[in-house]
């Protein structure tokens, strides 16, 4: 069973996704589903090599960007944002819960330029809390905006 949850428009995050919800992504307009679980974490869940094949046959995009226990890098942020900036569709972005995902795309909005205020009211509207990483998105908007 399906739970995208709406970030903005265009980007819905996910806890773990299965092999069914690869067509409701793309009857849902996803055109690009990006992995932010490292592979092995669940042994019993779907690998990435499973979910990207199966994105692949449906004919969507697919990028893994995982993120560990060791947090958030300048690069995975950086790889966000460009994969945002390229999906022609929506995009689907997931980890075990949803949090991950919700975080990253926060700091890729906020290095951006989006303020941290929105991007937090976003996440909070999709039923995630963002605040453990709010100084790093005021940090990073600021940075943006400077």
């Amino acid at each position: 069973m399906s739970d995208f949850r709406e970030l903005s428009a265009s980007v819905l995050a996910s806890p773990q996704i299965t092999l069914d919800d690869i067509a409701a992504a793309k009857a849902a307009g996803v055109t690009l589903i990006i992995n932010n679980r490292p592979d092995g974490e669940d042994p019993n869940a779907p690998q990435g090599a499973d979910i990207e094949a199966a994105a692949e046959a449906a004919g969507l995009t697919y990028n893994a960007i995982p993120i560990g226990h060791s947090g958030f890098s300048e690069p995975q942020i950086e790889q966000m944002q460009a994969m945002l900036a390229s999906s022609e569709g929506k995009t689907l972005a997931y980890c075990r819960s949803g949090t991950r995902s919700t975080f990253l795309w926060a700091l890729a909005q906020a290095k951006s330029g989006a303020a941290p205020d929105e991007i937090v009211r976003a996440a909070a509207g999709a039923g995630y809390d963002v605040t453990p990483v709010r100084p790093m998105l005021d940090m990073l908007s600021g940075q943006a905006s400077a």
